[in-house]
């Protein structure tokens, strides 16, 4: 890694962007947990109500997600990082503030959930798109690494503070700490130092020319098709363990707000091993290699849960699962983010980003319902295993790719196998 790299990846900018990003996401992951247990316990909510809500919380990406990638690449990003902070804090703070005073319910639960999901969907793209404004793409892979880390850190903490606050207090309560997070990263972002332009008003600008060219650039490129493909099919899939997940350990495992909370960190504690070694992977081998691989250890993670039983052992597999998968996720990731925005030109990474997440979480408002329903009628396990074939199918998608040979950053650099097919409409 060169020193530039380094010095790059310390400077006051990324920092404090680090920070905003590591306080948000510790408050995302305690209320991620607290939400669900928030239904099962307070509202005695069923699988199919548990999958609504989630639907809500991902719908404005189907429905908005293309459009907020033009606002994107219209606008200057960190003001609308910060505003989108700060709808989060006020629409999650009315959540907990409701269940205290006992005026919650699950439809107005899912309104606030889509409406904190609508600004979530802004924040999202616009975060992905301006971290290579901080960052050069020298450092690129070295701060997505960072963030990765510090993420899957997050990810381990926050379900097990979420289910010792839910424990201890309520689940209202651990809601309220989320909106204080947003509160606090708000403010952090509002204090970043950075000359972003302003991108220039074009009278030529349509909206409708915008979307066909942010889709055309992802769908007929000749690596990112492919991989985008593949990463629709993977959330379709992952949705349905993950919305089915904490009522099979709650309810048929019988395992507690702490245990389930323990259950999730797994995935966060071995994350952040993979993200460790994503980058020195990603050089050794190759992008391309080492996220086709790592590809097939989600199918595997999950079919682990099938062997989980209720009594003594009930927290074994699904710790073993959880561990298994976080540890690709920690290793994919970076590599990923960083080769799609060294691919993407920065007028074009809004769009880039947002197509590509709106199908992605937008497949969620689908998937969530569905699988909710499918694990009420034939059980919780049945969703798990049609969820382990998709995520197979998934792998199976990307491992016969082009993407399978990308080299990352050197390939970036040669224009060589990443040059895409004419993104004009």
């Amino acid at each position: 890694m060169s020193r530039s790299a380094v010095d790059t990846s310390r400077s006051g900018a990324f920092v404090r962007f680090w920070i905003a990003d590591a306080v948000s996401n510790l408050g995302t992951f305690v209320s991620t947990l607290a939400l669900q247990l928030l239904l099962i316990e307070t509202l005695h909510a069923d699988q199919t109500a548990l999958g609504i809500v989630r639907s809500a919380q991902w719908l404005p990406y189907l429905l908005f997600g293309l459009l907020a990638g033009v606002v994107v690449d219209r606008v200057r990003r960190r003001p609308l990082l910060v505003v989108a902070d700060v709808l989060c804090a006020v629409l999650l703070g009315a959540v907990g503030v409701l269940a205290l005073t006992g005026h919650l319910t699950v439809p107005i639960l899912a309104v606030l959930v889509f409406a904190t999901g609508s600004a979530s969907m802004f924040f999202t793209a616009a975060h992905l798109s301006l971290l290579p404004t901080i960052v050069p793409a020298p450092g690129l892979a070295s701060a997505d690494a960072r963030l990765a880390q510090t993420y899957s850190a997050t990810q381990s903490l926050g379900p097990l503070v979420g289910g010792t606050l839910v424990r201890l207090l309520s689940a209202p309560v651990a809601i309220l700490v989320d909106a204080m997070s947003y509160a606090v990263s708000a403010v952090v972002l509002a204090t970043l130092r950075l000359e972003e332009t302003r991108p220039e008003p074009s009278a030529e600008r349509h909206l409708r020319s915008e979307l066909r060219e942010g889709a055309a650039w992802v769908y007929r490129h000749a690596t990112l098709g492919p991989y985008a493909i593949a990463l629709h099919l993977w959330f379709f899939a992952n949705a349905m363990v993950t919305t089915v997940l904490v009522y099979f350990a709650t309810t048929e495992l019988q395992l507690g707000p702490i245990a389930v909370g323990l259950v999730l960190a797994a995935t966060g504690v071995t994350g952040v091993v993979g993200a460790g070694l994503a980058p020195r992977l990603g050089r050794r081998f190759g992008t391309g290699r080492v996220v086709t691989t790592t590809e097939w250890l989600s199918p595997t993670a999950y079919a682990l849960l099938l062997l989980a039983q209720p009594g003594p052992s009930a927290l074994l597999w699904p710790l073993v699962a959880n561990a298994l998968f976080g540890l690709a996720m920690g290793v994919r990731g970076p590599l990923e983010m960083s080769y799609r925005n060294l691919v993407t030109p920065d007028r074009l990474r809004g769009r880039m980003n947002a197509t590509i997440r709106s199908f992605n979480w937008g497949s969620i408002a689908v998937t969530a319902p569905l699988g909710g329903w499918v694990a009420a009628t034939w059980g919780n396990r049945t969703a798990i295993a049609a969820a382990v074939v998709g995520l197979a199918a998934s792998a199976l998608i990307l491992w016969c790719s082009p993407y399978r040979h990308v080299t990352g950053e050197g390939e970036h650099q040669r224009g060589g196998a990443a040059t895409p097919v004419s993104p004009e409409p």
